[in-house]
């Protein structure tokens, strides 16, 4: 759908020159997602694992974050050989509604109550990212970082229309669980992709 160099603007990785490729195609259905043009994937043109990797790498970073929509309804192996051998640092942002595929480097995952994740990647997940949108959101959170592994970070991320009202919380959440993180979207404030 969308590729572009930018920061990574989320999660243990903010701050880091990143080339960002955008798969088209979601069927999870958040009703806040800030990229519903990326639900159909139909809609947008189809690239080569080639013209992918070169437009990646005409950028100085070696960082490719790949998201979407859900990348994972895509087989990653593909891109993500392609990027390895050019050098690239492979990253995942996924719902992980789908079987994961691809070599990766880090995994986020982002469950979402819309379509929950398969039961098998929450063990692989490095970062769980989790969308605050109400009070309910916290009990979600912990359902899943009950089931990551020891050593996956976990983040807790307002819901961007909703930042004000949940910011206060999640801080009081994480001051009383304090092996949570704060994720900021930090790109919407530095006006960035």
């Amino acid at each position: 759908m969308q590729q572009f160099y930018t920061l990574q603007g989320e999660g243990f990785h903010q701050g880091k020159a990143a080339y960002f490729i955008r798969l088209g195609g979601c069927d999870v259905g958040c009703v806040w997602c800030d990229v519903k043009e990326s639900w159909d994937a139909g809609r947008h043109p189809r690239h080569t694992i080639p013209e992918l990797v070169q437009s990646a790498s005409a950028h100085p970073g070696r960082l490719a974050v790949i998201t979407g929509g859900e990348p994972l309804m895509h087989d990653c192996a593909p891109l993500t050989h392609g990027l390895r051998q050019a050098g690239f640092t492979t990253h995942i942002e996924t719902s992980g509604a789908w079987p994961l595929s691809g070599e990766w480097d880090w995994i986020c995952l982002s469950p979402k109550k819309f379509k929950a994740p398969l039961p098998g990647i929450a063990p692989a997940a490095n970062e769980l990212k989790v969308v605050i949108f109400n009070r309910s959101d916290f009990d979600w959170a912990e359902k899943w970082a009950a089931l990551v592994s020891p050593d996956c970070l976990l983040f807790l991320q307002p819901e961007w229309s909703r930042s004000a009202t949940v910011t206060p919380l999640i801080i009081d959440y994480i001051e009383a669980h304090p092996r949570w993180r704060f994720s900021l979207q930090l790109h919407k404030y530095i006006h960035v992709p």
